[in-house]
């Protein structure tokens, strides 16, 4: 019997010596991770953009920040400006829809005509998204709106108004009522006075088109009318440097706080010479490339939420000194 077992055991030793061996082990790398791939765009690709104008540099970076991030998955933008005309810009959206483009955006030249030219876009079964100004029309479908935060914007305005003349005193608005962005500016401008239940009174909104030389003279006009004014919320950046212009020709220089909106490159040096007191600055490359990343989103089959806010951040002096953008000027 010990023969026996000790042949098994001889004959178990050699198997174990002389079989196949295993296959090497396969090292863990972790979790599958599909490699990131990204659909290309079809030959030819294009996306419409119709900006409100292009004599605002804001609407400008906008545009350039879309190209931009629309290249890199192949995509061209073909942008246009409306200068704040409604027609004009029906016009170049029938343009785009004749040119087949893959998506339409809007920063409608007007919020409420702009209905109309989003429901051509609709009618040709081109998907429209808007930046920056949303359509306030009951006419046609947007997609997405991708903007500022204009209302909290506002109410940050009121709080540098409120921190530029101690909380006291006759402020005046100059405005641009046409477009939704704008509305909602001076809608939380004037509610977190409210709210605040500060003692500035607001003598008034005046409409300063949005442009430098529309809002010098509109400041003029209430300067004159209103001696005894502390105070400037300016809706736009050219909007406040036209009011700078104005106080200053009127030797009332350090006597009437200026708050703006935007942050461009202007309005900061303006705010970096004391001449402005502060903006709500706005980040238009991020509305840009988010507006192009939804786009691509939604022409790739996800769901896309109906709207996009980002937020401003108050731009005082002490910020401006800091700005490695104007430390480079």
């Amino acid at each position: 019997m010990r023969h026996f077992i000790l042949a098994s055991l001889v004959l178990s030793l050699i198997a174990v010596l002389c079989g196949c061996p295993k296959p090497p082990e396969e090292k863990s790398l972790g979790p599958a991770v599909a490699p990131k791939t990204s659909t290309p765009a079809p030959t030819g690709s294009k996306i419409g953009l119709s900006v409100l104008t292009m004599t605002n540099p804001f609407f400008k970076d906008i545009a350039d920040a879309m190209a931009d991030e629309a290249a890199e998955s192949g995509y061209e933008v073909i942008t246009v400006s409306s200068e704040q005309d409604p027609a004009k810009q029906f016009s170049q959206v029938q343009d785009f829809i004749v040119q087949k483009v893959s998506a339409i955006v809007l920063t409608p030249a007007s919020s409420q005509a702009v209905g109309t030219a989003i429901k051509e876009a609709n009618k040709a079964g081109i998907p429209v998204f808007t930046a920056d100004i949303a359509s306030l029309s009951d006419e046609g479908e947007v997609v997405c709106h991708i903007a500022t935060d204009n209302y909290s914007g506002g109410r940050e305005a009121a709080k540098a108004i409120m921190k530029a003349l101690g909380n006291k005193g006759k402020v005046a608005i100059i405005d641009h009522p046409e477009v939704e962005s704008v509305i909602l500016r001076t809608k939380g401008f004037r509610q977190e006075l409210k709210e605040a239940k500060s003692p500035i009174e607001i003598v008034g909104a005046w409409p300063g088109k949005g442009s430098k030389d529309e809002s010098f003279k509109v400041a003029q006009d209430i300067l004159t009318a209103h001696k005894d004014l502390n105070g400037i919320f300016a809706i736009n950046d050219p909007s406040a440097l036209g009011a700078c212009a104005a106080i200053e020709k009127a030797g009332l220089t350090g006597k009437i706080s200026v708050v703006g909106f935007d942050g461009q490159l202007e309005g900061k040096k303006a705010i970096l010479e004391g001449r402005i007191y502060a903006d709500p600055i706005q980040f238009p490359d991020q509305i840009g490339r988010q507006t192009v990343q939804t786009i691509l989103k939604y022409l790739g089959g996800e769901e896309v939420e109906p709207e996009v806010l980002i937020p401003t951040k108050l731009y005082y002096k002490a910020d401006a000194e800091q700005d490695p953008a104007l430390k480079a000027g």
